[in-house]
């Protein structure tokens, strides 16, 4: 689909999401080039009676962004705006991919602290659907803003943080876009520093009974098991004084490339096509990496490329109660018939104080549950809830879930808080939409 003209609008074209789980037909589209330009598109859907809802790269497997109304897209909106090495900030716009970010926070001898595993998504949207990574200490790209802009139902552009608006701040930082268009994110950035990761097979009767020893001796694990086996690959990232070690280019090519993307392409392909074969696939997936151990800066170990398209259920549980989930979800696929050819990821955050996180005060543990794109993965992802709700499961925003908002109610402290706020920012729902009809209620 073609980008609208700077600061215009088009009508009539259908918008997909990433996994293409998700399509909306807006009424019309626009690119604000400013955030002027922004505030008018809100302000002019509003006296024209239209929802508004903003879109990053769509890699939220929700209906979040969807909506018939007014489609902002804030491709225009990038770049970082300052960058405040006293205090350690950096202010970016929010249409910026977290790639960009990266790869301009480097160049400036910077870096965040923690990130999730792709870097695809903007900023803003990352932040509004509570994306993470893996760690100890260190919690999700939200927990490290410091500060950020929004444009409310008004037309009102509110400037956020601990200090200023600090109730809305509290909330906004994982909005879902139910409280305005966010333009500007400020982070917390630290000067750039190296990372050592440790990749290696592990079974997975030893990853659960050493779950609490690999989480407390590492500042980032995480592993992924691989459904019909009794196999796992780890990753241990940790600080490091150096020297610079990368994986090699022509490693980094196979691996992460040919095997990782490449050929699990195919042998999902093959799988969707021919189901039995999947548990061979699947003994074979999960020896074809061999271990490793590399030395780099943080977002080349952090980030790898997902180029195989899949659609994804993610939950937080109490991280006290991973062993356990996670048990009881092997036991279920083992004694069922079904057949998945996709990796179950494990990862973790410490709690964090903000209202909609997944980890809003608790430490919490992340189960990942995926399916090859155009694969039947209603069965699977319905006895997986089921076992995620039953340990008191957080669903992540971004991702598919069946969930609404009387069981949000009392899975989130604080979900009340944010929906007062709600009220009071949008109280007619001008950023609404189903999806968040269902989720945060009326």
């Amino acid at each position: 689909m073609s980008t609208a003209q700077t600061g215009s609008s088009r009508s009539g074209a259908a918008w997909r999401n990433w996994a293409g789980n998700v399509t909306a037909r807006p009424a019309r589209e626009v690119t604000p080039a400013s955030v002027d330009e922004l505030t008018a598109a809100v302000r002019g859907a509003a006296r024209d009676g239209l929802k508004v809802k903003a879109v990053g790269t769509g890699h939220s497997f929700t209906a979040t962004a969807a909506t018939d109304g007014v489609l902002i897209r804030p491709h225009l909106l990038t770049g970082i705006r300052d960058i405040d090495r006293v205090n350690g900030t950096v202010t970016v716009e929010a249409g910026t991919p977290l790639k960009r970010l990266n790869i301009a926070l480097a160049r400036e001898g910077l870096s965040l602290t923690n990130m999730g595993d792709i870097m695809e998504q903007t900023v803003s949207g990352a932040t509004s659907t509570g994306t993470h990574g893996t760690g100890r200490d260190s919690a999700s790209i939200a927990a490290q803003i410091k500060g950020l802009e929004l444009v409310t139902a008004s037309g009102e552009l509110l400037t956020c943080s601990e200090k200023e608006n600090p109730e809305v701040f509290a909330a906004a930082r994982i909005g879902l876009g139910a409280l305005g268009v966010i333009t500007a994110l400020t982070f917390a950035v630290e000067p750039i520093f190296l990372l050592t990761a440790r990749e290696e097979p592990m079974s997975f009767d030893r990853v659960t009974a050493d779950f609490d020893a690999l989480h407390a001796e590492n500042e980032h694990f995480e592993f992924y098991w691989f459904p019909h086996t009794g196999n796992c690959n780890t990753k241990r990232n940790n600080r490091s004084a150096g020297p610079e070690a990368p994986v090699s280019r022509i490693r980094g090519l196979l691996e992460d490339e040919v095997l990782s993307n490449g050929l699990f392409q195919a042998v999902n392909s093959l799988g969707r096509a021919v189901p039995a074969t999947i548990p061979t696939i699947a003994r074979i997936s999960s020896r074809a990496l061999s271990a490793r151990t590399y030395t780099d800066i943080p977002y080349k170990v952090f980030t790898s490329p997902r180029r195989v398209r899949f659609v994804e259920m993610e939950y937080a549980v109490p991280r006290a109660a991973l062993v356990e989930t996670l048990r009881e979800l092997k036991s279920m696929v083992d004694r069922s018939r079904l057949r998945v050819s996709f990796p179950v990821e494990v990862r973790t955050a410490p709690a964090d104080d903000i209202a909609l996180s997944t980890a809003s005060g608790r430490d919490s543990a992340y189960i990942a549950v995926h399916m090859y794109k155009g694969t039947p993965y209603q069965r699977y992802f319905t006895a997986a809830e089921r076992i995620f709700t039953a340990h008191e499961g957080r669903p992540h925003w971004g991702k598919m879930h069946t969930r609404d908002a009387e069981y949000l109610r009392q899975a989130y402290p604080r979900f009340g808080e944010f929906t007062e706020l709600r009220d009071r920012l949008d109280p007619d729902r001008l950023f609404g939409n189903a999806y968040l009809r269902r989720v945060l209620g009326d």
